[in-house]
């Protein structure tokens, strides 16, 4: 099966599936040098893991990282690193009614049509379950981006179903279930993922992730325009059907005087590029909102065929996040510090050495317009 691999200097690869002996993922192009521990990824997967709210499936994965290789006395060799995560929480059984049909919505028909063969256990290598090692490849390169260049990725929950989430505080963003940016609305939040957990259905969402301290100068025009990149990299998630950079699709109704992101000696005056212009990152926060799908296995009965093409009638049983965007958040962090990483690995090969005559301007101008905020160092 090809198309398992992201990146070019910074190559991530990933392998397993929801219901086999484990999952994991290659990590080559790292740097050596970088202090990493499975305590430093592990903190990341906590944020992900399964079980951890009743709003979410209740398959019980402690989801512990090993270090198979490239890491030495503490520190990254610059050799490939293997990260393993052991499936300990399988429960098979559960997809036996679905061994000779297509759930609605899933991958399952594409799979069989593709490869004349599928593993029907969760949805085998489609199983939103692989991103836990995305997770695990992203903690190095949030790790190195941050000591690096004080790059900082912070991402939450922007809109659950039909209830929008008004920014409060980064503070509040790791105290709920939710990755909810308001602790005021998660009450609301709870009572609405408990009435739809009763009536057994499910509900899409809207997650924003934020990047800032990327310096200017990243991205490969033309056709590996850093935006492009990010776009790539999250529609790769699972469950995400949109990717916004910036405006997004609000770009469609305003003029080009309110889209034009004026410049001044103290910084930009907006952010509406979402801090790439040209393909290239500006110095400004590079702003991404994507849009979740609602989870295509739920327990209420869906028309479908079977391997036969014959008429059948699908509901699935198993353990299933009725929202998959409400554990997305650390997803899509990772998936943008993959991003960044990799190009700015790229962008040292080929320009380490330029140096511009013209100054370069702050991201952000004082009293600038920011679509969406930005996050505080984490130190």
């Amino acid at each position: 099966m090809s198309g398992n691999s992201l990146g070019t200097l910074f190559c991530v690869t990933s392998f397993g599936e929801s219901h086999g002996p484990a999952i994991g993922c290659v990590v080559d192009g790292c740097p050596p040098g970088l202090a990493i521990s499975e305590a430093d990824i592990q903190a990341e997967l906590d944020r992900r893991k399964p079980g951890t709210s009743r709003h979410v499936t209740q398959r019980r994965e402690p989801d512990a990282v090993e270090i198979l290789s490239g890491v030495f006395e503490g520190v990254t060799t610059g050799t490939p690193i293997a990260l393993l995560i052991r499936n300990q929480d399988q429960r098979s059984k559960d997809y036996g009614n679905i061994a000779e049909s297509f759930r609605p919505g899933h991958a399952d028909y594409g799979y069989w049509q593709k490869y004349g063969i599928r593993d029907h256990r969760g949805g085998g290598r489609s199983s939103a379950r692989e991103t836990a090692v995305r997770v695990a490849a992203g903690a190095i390169a949030r790790k190195w981006l941050f000591e690096r260049f004080g790059v900082v990725i912070r991402g939450y929950m922007a809109q659950l179903g039909p209830i929008e989430i008004p920014f409060a505080s980064w503070d509040e963003v790791d105290g709920n279930a939710f990755f909810a940016p308001n602790q005021a609305i998660v009450p609301q939040l709870e009572s609405y993922m408990d009435d739809l957990r009763k009536s057994g259905d499910s509900v899409g969402a809207r997650i924003n992730v934020v990047a800032t301290g990327v310096p200017v100068g990243w991205g490969e025009p033309v056709y590996d325009r850093l935006d492009a990149d990010i776009a790539y990299a999250m529609m790769s998630i699972n469950a995400v059907k949109g990717v916004e950079i910036g405006a997004g699709f609000a770009s469609v109704s305003q003029l080009g005087t309110q889209h034009s992101d004026e410049m001044s000696p103290e910084g930009f005056l907006s952010n509406e590029s979402g801090g790439v212009l040209g393909g290239i990152s500006t110095g400004q926060d590079i702003l991404v909102s994507m849009a979740i799908k609602p989870t295509s296995s739920t327990r209420l009965d869906r028309q479908s065929i079977n391997k036969a093409g014959e008429a059948v009638v699908v509901n699935t049983h198993g353990r299933h996040d009725p929202c998959v965007g409400i554990r997305a958040t650390p997803i899509a962090e990772s998936m943008l510090a993959i991003v960044l990483m990799d190009h700015a690995l790229r962008h040292r090969a080929q320009n380490a050495d330029v140096e511009c005559p013209t100054p370069r301007i702050a991201g952000l101008a004082p009293g600038a317009r920011q679509s969406v905020p930005s996050p505080r160092s984490k130190d």
